[in-house]
């Protein structure tokens, strides 16, 4: 794919991993046009992952969170606007209008501006928490050293981390989740429910099967969580982990596609010179045949990589088909997956046991092998099944595990 115009001008609205990315391959490839980066924050660019984990615990300094440090963000010559955001996009124009007055022009543009924490009335209480900043995640930290109880919101895999690292601080935890088995949908109800386990050995609460019918506040603070089971858990700070929503109001009126996320091609395009990456890109991937939006670190750099090539017109460029990857920490656990688990039609453990503590699970559907995901497996016995999972293995491999190459 190449640019309608010459390319002398990128503008990348958003700054955290896919944004950098994208900035740092604009570089790498050659391109010694003007590259300016948005970025919503005060800060550098930043890891994201640490937050629900090290940050928590205490065990990292926010400092450890820099992606680059300031010297190596300075060779790369960018037009750096941080702490201001994005307000009004005009393709026609290929203007993008900032909140703080200005107006950028562009050839090319890559849109990296991620997610935001859904929100339940009353989180604008005091003790009501959600987590995608440092700053979260710091004023979290700090009342999590005090020992006081913990209602999180939600077992995803950030409700999951968050109640782990808060356990491992010996603060209180109840962990409240809608679904009968927490991760199901994702990972399948045998994996689910051993986690759900690992919670309970731990000391965590959990309450399945009940939704939040309201946050409990009191002089402005948050008190309690009322569940629809009719009980009321007492709390001395909760934390709201119920799902994202893509950053694309700003988009309104521009005529780029928009639902739930930005919708791309194969090749993360959206428009003419408008690319997309990260948290906030649906694109199409042809490994799956299906259009997706992947909230994971190791996405959102890759896909950054890629939309900067396509944007280049490089001849390396091509379309964006990659086998996801996410990992978690969850207590001693290490679980790290490759593939597409949501959707399947069987999840099938091809080696180790749960009740060992060690094991790996893989998933079909129809007849082919569409993702793995391994519990405290060392990280070499998953490449195998990467690779199998990008060449669109048939589902008997897993009968017997992949060998390493």
């Amino acid at each position: 794919m190449t640019p309608r115009r010459p390319l002398r001008r990128a503008v990348i609205v958003g700054a955290s991993a896919a944004g950098l990315a994208a900035a740092e391959t604009l570089r790498r490839e050659g391109f010694d046009g003007s590259v300016t980066l948005v970025g919503q924050e005060p800060h550098l660019p930043y890891d994201r992952p640490p937050l629900s984990k090290q940050v928590l615990t205490g065990a990292w300094g926010t400092e450890r969170l820099t992606l680059r440090r300031g010297e190596d963000i300075d060779a790369l010559g960018l037009d750096l606007r941080l702490a201001t955001s994005a307000a009004a996009l005009s393709p026609g124009a290929r203007t993008v209008a900032l909140t703080d007055g200005t107006e950028l022009r562009y050839d090319g543009l890559v849109i990296a501006t991620g997610v935001r924490p859904r929100l339940l009335p009353g989180c604008d209480a005091d003790g009501v928490h959600v987590l995608r900043t440092v700053e979260d995640a710091t004023a979290l930290r700090d009342r999590l050293a005090a020992g006081g109880r913990l209602v999180v919101i939600g077992a995803g895999f950030l409700g999951a981390e968050v109640a782990a690292a808060a356990r491992s601080l010996g603060s209180p935890v109840t962990l409240v989740e809608p679904a009968p088995v927490p991760l199901a949908q994702a990972v399948g109800r045998q994996v689910g429910a051993h986690l759900a386990q690992v919670h309970r050995d731990n000391g965590v609460d959990l309450r399945t099967g009940v939704a939040v019918t309201g946050i409990v506040v009191e002089a402005g603070r948050a008190t309690a969580v009322r569940l629809d089971d009719g009980t009321v858990v007492p709390a001395d700070d909760v934390l709201v982990a119920v799902g994202s929503v893509p950053n694309t109001e700003w988009l309104d009126g521009s005529g780029v596609p928009v639902s739930d996320g930005v919708e791309c091609d194969r090749y993360c395009a959206a428009a003419p010179g408008v690319y997309a990456a990260g948290d906030v890109a649906r694109w199409h991937n042809p490994l799956s045949g299906a259009a997706m939006r992947v909230e994971h670190r190791t996405n959102a750099a890759e896909q950054g990589m890629a939309a900067a090539r396509n944007l280049l017109g490089h001849e390396r460029s091509g379309p964006f088909a990659p086998v996801p990857y996410f990992w978690s920490d969850q207590y001693t656990l290490r679980i790290q997956a490759y593939g597409f688990l949501r959707g399947h039609d069987e999840a099938r453990i091809v080696d180790g046991d749960p009740a060992g503590g060690r094991f790996t699970v893989a998933y079909r559907a129809g007849r082919r092998l569409t993702g793995v995901l391994a519990v405290s497996m060392p990280p070499r016995t998953l490449r195998p099944w990467r690779a199998a999972i990008a060449s669109g293995a048939d589902w008997e491999l897993p009968v017997t595990s992949p060998q390493p190459a």
